[in-house]
């Protein structure tokens, strides 16, 4: 997997996220970190949010039975609900205490509250920051407009900046939120506010909640809230070019679709959510594809069959 320096983090990323949410039990996650690290991946993504603090206990054990802390990047969120500044504290305080841990690399508010000016945020933030709890910090379905609002706070105050953001990005178009208060940032005109400001930038949902796998072909399919978010005319013809693509290129579905992600001209870093060693292998395999920008195009607006070889 490929790693990079980030000029706001003092360590190494990597090209993929391991999502830990649904990894509840030691004999489910074990495995799946265990690889994921072995394959070079060094990003892990929690929340105390995930089974009412489970996870994070759990990959607080992973991470000291391994000796990986000082080496990984640890993404942990806070502030689900209510979504205050004053919430900040004392939830860092149990996500620490639960991860074992000092310190956060990367810390993301999991929800918004536009009622409270994004600068009493800013402000909280930064005291976390000169705790030397944080080191990087953004939000979790923030709006751009309400991460400018943020930003430009943080710079008439010279204060340090929201550097990261976590929202939904695929292929597939969100077209209702997935879980209430969640937000898409998988449109033309997101991609370029996303390149243009230059964030360390989390995609959740890569594979549109397995909308790019066989869900669809399984009974679980007729969920309702699932159809939803992700049943649009335009979101299966997205998902039939993607099949078109895999089968020219001799691949599976779910690496096409994360390869559309991992091959955006911005970085775009996928946060994937494997449930066993074979699901994660398949996302593996998304990493040696490397999609032409004409095919990345092609898969989002195209038309015909895909772009040659």
């Amino acid at each position: 997997m490929k790693q990079y320096i980030d000029r706001r983090l003092s360590k190494p990323l990597s090209s993929m996220a391991m999502g830990c949410a649904f990894l509840q039990t030691d004999e489910m996650m074990a495995p799946v970190l265990d690889l994921y690290l072995e394959a070079g991946g060094l990003i892990f993504d929690t929340a105390p949010r995930y089974g009412a603090g489970l996870v994070d206990r759990l990959l607080g054990q992973w991470m000291r039975s391994r000796g990986v802390r000082d080496t990984i990047t640890l993404v942990g969120k806070g502030a689900f609900s209510p979504c205050e500044p004053n919430e900040i504290a004392p939830g860092l305080d149990k996500s620490l205490n639960d991860l074992q841990t000092e310190y956060l690399d990367i810390y993301l508010l999991h929800r918004d509250n536009t009622a409270v000016p994004a600068a009493e945020f800013v402000d909280a933030l930064n005291q976390e920051v000169a705790k030397g709890r944080i080191r990087a910090f953004g939000g979790s379905n923030w709006s751009p407009a309400r991460i400018g609002e943020a930003n430009e706070y943080a710079k008439a105050n010279a204060l340090q900046p929201f550097d990261a953001l976590s929202n939904q990005f695929s292929l597939a178009s969100m077209i209702q939120p997935a879980w209430p208060g969640t937000l898409s940032l998988s449109e033309t005109s997101d991609i370029a506010w996303l390149k243009q400001n230059d964030l360390l930038f989390f995609g959740w949902s890569s594979l549109a909640r397995g909308f790019f796998t066989d869900y669809l072909e399984q009974d679980r399919a007729v969920d309702p809230d699932f159809a939803a978010s992700w049943h649009s005319a335009e979101n299966f013809a997205r998902r039939n070019r993607a099949r078109m693509l895999a089968s020219q290129l001799g691949t599976t579905l779910p690496r096409i679709a994360l390869a559309y992600v991992l091959c955006q001209d911005f970085r775009a870093i996928p946060v994937i959510g494997p449930l066993t060693t074979d699901e994660l292998r398949d996302s593996l395999g998304a990493l040696h594809l490397g999609l032409r920008p004409d095919q990345v195009t092609w898969l989002r607006d195209g038309d015909g069959p895909p772009p040659s070889s």
